[in-house]
């Protein structure tokens, strides 16, 4: 069966990418798999030097928790109208999605985010890794104009920049 597969952030991301990938996979008669990638705590490392089997049991089952919480924020208003499954894989984001998607008949659709100066070096983007590493076509979804415009609202905040009243009047 064709799939089309999104990433969950498990944050207050745009749902740009998951409503698009939904309209993908009516389109394409495809299933819908959203991943939700977690790591454990202390990363790969963390795990080697005495996490135990229950810790992580608690972490796979906090990951579950939230893709459903991910999903019913995505699709509580409209449900897809189509086959949806969730999967949380233990991972880093990008080779999650891409291990997912590993059929050439995939789709594999990838938000870009909002992507501040410093997070670029903070935290490397999944969307080039997908575009690098997939073996099936990539489509990149940005964020809606709505979510660029809350971006810049949280920044002029944290900054403490002033709001200019003229940016309000049309």
């Amino acid at each position: 069966m064709r799939r089309v597969v999104v990433g969950a952030t498990g944050t207050q991301g745009s749902p740009a990418a998951p409503h698009r990938a939904a309209a993908e996979a009516r389109v394409r008669d495809a299933e819908l798999r959203v991943v939700l990638a977690w790591r454990s705590p202390g990363g790969e490392l963390g795990s080697r030097n005495g996490l135990s089997p229950s810790a992580l049991a608690e972490c796979s089952t906090a990951a579950v928790e939230e893709l459903r919480e991910v999903l019913d924020t995505a699709f509580r208003a409209a449900k897809p109208g189509i086959a949806l499954a969730g999967l949380t894989v233990r991972g880093t984001p990008g080779a999650a999605l891409v291990d997912t998607a590993r059929g050439v008949d995939d789709l594999l659709a990838v938000g870009t985010g909002l992507r501040a100066p410093l997070r670029h070096l903070l935290r490397p983007s999944v969307a080039r890794y997908c575009l690098a590493h997939a073996a099936c076509p990539v489509l990149v979804v940005p964020p809606s104009p709505l979510q660029i415009e809350l971006g810049a609202a949280h920044r002029r905040n944290f900054l403490r920049i002033p709001l200019d009243t003229r940016e309000l009047t049309p």
